[in-house]
């Protein structure tokens, strides 16, 4: 059975799609079939994106495809590692069904308060419909230095909520190689490819841990008492 991420946000342009795209790449470099989920009608970011690619003749070592139902993607991805679902900017029945059945939730955000604040009561929200907060965790994006990731960690993790190692810089670099189709691992500076890299690996390992630590729970015997006959 495929590990599932799932990526949402109340909003647009906080760095959802941008990190679900370089997750599958870093997911695929290691070797890992990978199946990448447009799931927003609207935007169609990833198909554009594997359609810049494909005008450039840059490989893209992983599945992309587009589905109206996360159901849908779910049922294409029955053969892959991972699934990637990358969700509509907005949070619906349909976004917390998924997030619900995720093995890890990653909320991309800014260092703004006007991002923090809304994107901490969506991570309330779910909890209010039966999600743990082992399943959730905060991605930092477009960050400016060290000094404002701190201040944005802190401000995360006094809400009780996880946050990815490391993350996103706001650096041109990144924006040339997005502009051109590639990733946030696939940029000219080796020293950008391996910083994106920490949050993205961070993101497999909790996925994936998760998965094993869920797979030995239910390998586990029930005690003799509970066992009904």
């Amino acid at each position: 059975m495929a590990v599932v991420v799932a990526f949402l946000s109340q909003k647009g342009g906080v760095g959802k799609s941008t990190l679900a795209r370089s997750l599958g790449v870093v997911a695929a470099r290691l070797g890992l079939k990978v199946l990448l989920a447009d799931l927003d009608p609207q935007q169609r970011t990833l198909m554009r994106w594997l359609k810049t690619r494909a005008d450039l003749k840059l490989e893209t070592p992983l599945k992309v495809q587009a589905f109206d139902t996360p159901a849908a993607a779910l049922d294409e991805g029955e053969g892959a590692d991972l699934i990637i679902l990358d969700l509509p900017g907005q949070i619906s029945n349909v976004a917390t069904s998924v997030a619900r059945n995720a093995d890890l939730v990653v909320q991309p955000t800014s260092p703004s308060v006007d991002d923090l604040h809304p994107a901490v009561l969506v991570f309330q929200a779910l909890e209010r419909v039966g999600m743990g907060r082992d399943k959730l965790a905060f991605a930092l994006c477009r960050v400016l230095g060290e000094k404002e990731a701190d201040a944005t960690r802190d401000y995360l993790t006094r809400h009780g909520y996880g946050v990815l190692r490391g993350g996103i810089n706001e650096r041109l670099g990144y924006r040339d190689a997005l502009n051109l189709g590639r990733t946030l691992v696939e940029c000219k500076q080796a020293n950008l490819n391996n910083a994106a890299q920490v949050p993205l690996l961070d993101i497999l390992e909790r996925a994936l841990s998760r998965r094993l630590s869920d797979s030995k729970s239910e390998a586990k015997p029930q005690p003799a008492a509970a066992v009904k006959t």
